[in-house]
């Protein structure tokens, strides 16, 4: 099992305002996230440090033997009280109302993989050499193109692209979407959209396909979105399975 995350600022934005993760238990269950925040005087870095230092302490803590339907509730309930814990601190910040984050997150099990996501963080897995994104975006475009109001080539450069429709901290009460993935995936590859909004899925597959180490196909993704502008915080995190899906 191979894992590497990283984030970097981008070359507009002058702060990161995202947070990763990727920690593991005593059983050897993977937790990976990436939460990009929103708002002004430095909310949006705190929203999303709320929700990623609460998952990593929450997981090593309280993650351990569960069974897939355990884990399910476990990544609801934890969704929820992050969701208290920005309001709360927005409440107690007034300079900070607005702040919010985009949540994406993957537990990995010997059993069970499973996605959650709230906002337009990406999650996708490889299978058999080809990469699958899993989540759905929450924004207003994504609904539009859902609805038959917009082709995704229209969604594309749409002006409200970014827009989106949930967010910890923007709505209340949350409900994170949960995806079961099939256990023969290879590989789980996690973003902020500061990457899919520079690269393709087909560019951002020929690089993880590639034959370098795990941490250079993360830097060169990165490196990558910058040489195309590098519009937005870009954080990633990725974990490469065993050939067998399981454990060490």
């Amino acid at each position: 099992m191979e894992s590497f995350c990283t984030t970097d600022t981008g070359k507009v934005r002058d702060h990161n305002e995202d947070s990763v993760i990727i920690v593991r238990n005593k059983k050897n269950d993977y937790l990976l996230a990436v939460a990009d925040g929103m708002g002004g005087h430095s909310a949006g870095e705190v929203a999303s440090s709320i929700a990623i230092s609460y998952l990593g302490k929450h997981f090593q803590e309280t993650f351990l033997d569960k069974t897939k339907e355990e884990a399910i509730e476990w990544l609801r309930q934890a969704a929820t009280e992050i969701n208290r814990m920005i309001y709360s601190y927005a409440a107690d910040h007034p300079e900070s109302k607005g702040m919010g984050s985009t949540l994406v997150v993957a537990i990995n099990t010997k059993e069970y993989v499973l996605f959650g996501n709230i906002g337009d963080s990406s999650g996708f897995v490889m299978k058999d050499g080809k990469l699958h994104k899993v989540t759905y975006d929450h924004t207003l475009v994504n609904l539009l193109v859902t609805a038959g109001e917009l082709t995704k080539e229209e969604a594309k450069n749409h002006p409200k692209k970014n827009v989106l429709m949930k967010a910890l901290g923007a709505t209340n009460p949350i409900d994170i979407d949960i995806f079961d993935c099939d256990q023969s995936v290879s590989e789980i590859f996690l973003c902020s959209d500061g990457l899919t909004n520079m690269l393709e899925e087909s560019q951002i597959q020929k690089v993880l396909l590639s034959e370098d180490v795990i941490e250079d196909k993360v830097n060169k993704l990165v490196m990558k979105a910058n040489n195309r502008g590098g519009l937005d915080n870009i954080s990633i995190a990725y974990l490469v399975r065993d050939k067998e899906g399981e454990k060490e």
